[in-house]
């Protein structure tokens, strides 16, 4: 668009008001920017046109647009005085009666000056100067638009992608600016008119102007995502202690409640799994934990690790790392494909985790010890899929998200029997099959 009406500015002596009033309110529309400060800048790029070939740095010029035909008329400026210093500037009062008979000493001069070649001329030169002034305008924009909504998550539709996999995005208000690949979550396809919602981490000052940090992998993403369609988490009544991410794969959530009343992995999770869905769905099928927290770190780092059973935890507090003895097959699962789930682990306790095999255990007892607790751990730790239930229950267990026996705790018949393809019957044998855990 600004390149087409630079060129339409070629001709602007020439147009007819219908023409030029267009050109301006088309801009103004697709640049979002208000009408006056596109007229200022085309007075400006006319200014510095005339100095550059009629006049000098030195002269005051003025420009007048007339709105209806487009016309720009070129005025020098000067004021009027008894005696000149500087005639770029000031004129006698003798020399400017030549021009107003009225005039007087103090006024202020302006003559028309217009070359009568300039709208060819003037607007040739001022091309580059008006494309620059007008981005810049829309770069004042961009900055006052968004300057305060730092932290927030802001709605976006792709208007294109290119080779580079850049993907182009127009925001609410009409400014496009670009996703880069390093912020876009891995495997995820863009296509044009595509609607996504983008995390924004903050607005920068560059030499360039101002550029907006955006991201679709930033673990915040997800805080804001779970703001939007969790009441509790919006309220504060369930707070997010922590998050770790592996962007378009897997994400680990840690959540609590001061309300005892309050269940934050239920509220989170909801009813039938409905909550975390809609966010998982927003990301391209990104799987997502939610585990709570607890202030005491060798339960938090149980809790993190599932679905993987931890036979003991011994841990360092001055270097911050825990060694973590599990038996041997449950090794793979608290490692994970590619170190995933002891990464997450790692990210969202704060802790260096090591993952090593029981036998490794030097001291007898402490041995003897993990292979109590690993014991106990089995029952607490193990999947909805080992209970002795029908493989109908276990399926609608797993479809609302339920997939661990410890998410099953606090649970009523009641709450069981209001999940999709669990009647009453079913519900009472799950709560029964729970107590026989006990």
């Amino acid at each position: 668009m600004i390149y087409s009406f630079a060129g339409f500015l070629f001709f602007y002596h020439y147009t007819m008001q219908s023409q030029f009033l267009a050109a301006i309110n088309q801009l103004c529309d697709e640049k979002n920017i208000s009408q006056e400060s596109v007229v200022e800048t085309i007075k400006a790029a006319l200014k510095t046109a005339y100095r550059k070939d009629y006049g000098t740095r030195e002269q005051n010029i003025d420009i007048d647009i007339d709105p209806k035909s487009g016309l720009a008329t070129v005025f020098l400026v000067r004021d009027v005085v008894s005696k000149v210093d500087d005639p770029e500037i000031e004129i006698s009062l003798k020399e400017a009666k030549g021009y107003d008979k009225e005039i007087k000493i103090g006024d202020v001069l302006r003559v028309d000056v217009t070359p009568p070649d300039y709208g060819r001329i003037a607007a040739q030169a001022a091309k580059q100067v008006i494309i620059q002034r007008v981005q810049e305008a829309e770069r004042d924009v961009m900055y006052d638009t968004f300057k305060d909504r730092e932290n927030e998550l802001i709605n976006a539709i792709v208007h294109r992608v290119d080779s580079n996999n850049n993907v182009y995005i127009t925001l609410d208000n009409k400014i496009t600016t670009v996703l880069a690949y390093d912020q876009q979550i891995p495997g995820e396809k863009y296509y044009g008119g595509q609607r996504i919602k983008l995390y924004l981490n903050k607005v920068m000052k560059t030499t360039k102007g101002p550029k907006l940090d955006i991201s679709r992998r930033h673990p915040q993403l997800i805080a804001k995502l779970l703001e939007l369609e969790i009441p509790e988490v919006k309220s504060g009544l369930v707070k997010i202690m922590g998050i770790a991410r592996d962007a378009g794969v897997r994400c680990k959530v840690a959540v609590a409640s001061d309300d005892e009343k309050i269940d934050p992995i239920g509220s989170c999770v909801g009813q039938k799994g409905v909550r975390v869905q809609s966010v998982m769905d927003e990301l391209n099928g990104e799987r997502i934990d939610i585990i709570q927290y607890n202030e005491d770190s060798e339960k938090f780092i149980k809790t993190a690790l599932a679905p993987a059973k931890v036979a003991t935890i011994i841990l360092s507090d001055s270097e911050k790392r825990a060694q973590i003895y599990v038996e041997a097959d449950q090794r793979p699962l608290a490692i994970g494909k590619n170190g995933q789930n002891v990464r997450l682990a790692s990210i969202l306790t704060g802790w260096e985790l090591d993952v090593l095999d029981v036998s490794e255990l030097k001291d007898e007892e402490a041995k003897k010890k993990a292979e109590v607790v690993a014991k106990k751990e089995a029952v607490k730790s193990m999947s909805v899929d080992e209970l002795d239930l029908s493989s109908e229950l276990i399926e609608a267990l797993t479809e609302a998200n339920l997939t661990l026996v410890e998410q099953l705790k606090g649970l009523s018949a009641k709450d069981f029997a209001s999940i999709e393809g669990i009647d009453e019957d079913g519900a009472t044998k799950i709560v029964k099959t729970l107590k026989a855990l006990k």
